[in-house]
């Protein structure tokens, strides 16, 4: 069969998209955001095979701990992924967690105990 390259009812196939287990929307990438999600993806290669998948969350605490960094920077990302991962532990919370797109106007930086609810606010 002959190939018609102007009819068009012919679709261009779709660039795969490439399948991340981590935060793969737009982000700056600042100097501070670049290291910590390359410590956390560093976990996620090396340390996280050894503890295993016992996260009782939806995405995992280094998938939380990644975007939130890339979402929110270096510091307020990194006070929310080690609230998150004490929230994790035994007798903790579970299910779906996912990182606000947008924090409140009360998560000031230097008020950093405040990120403990940043996500058990909204159950």
């Amino acid at each position: 069969m002959c190939r018609d390259d102007d009819d068009p009812h012919e679709t261009a196939a779709a660039p795969r998209k490439r399948y991340s287990r981590n935060f793969d929307g737009p982000w700056r990438k600042t100097p501070d955001r670049l290291i910590g999600t390359a410590l956390v993806r560093l976990y996620q290669l090396t340390l996280s095979g050894f503890i295993g998948n016992s996260c009782r969350h939806l995405p995992t605490c280094s998938e939380y701990g990644y975007e939130a960094i890339a979402r929110h920077g270096l510091w307020t990302g990194g006070w929310m992924a080690l609230f998150r991962v004490m929230r994790c532990g035994p007798g903790g919370t579970h299910g779906l967690d996912p990182v606000p797109e947008k924090l409140g106007s009360d998560l000031l930086w230097y008020l950093p105990w405040r990120y403990w609810r940043c996500s058990a606010s909204r159950r």
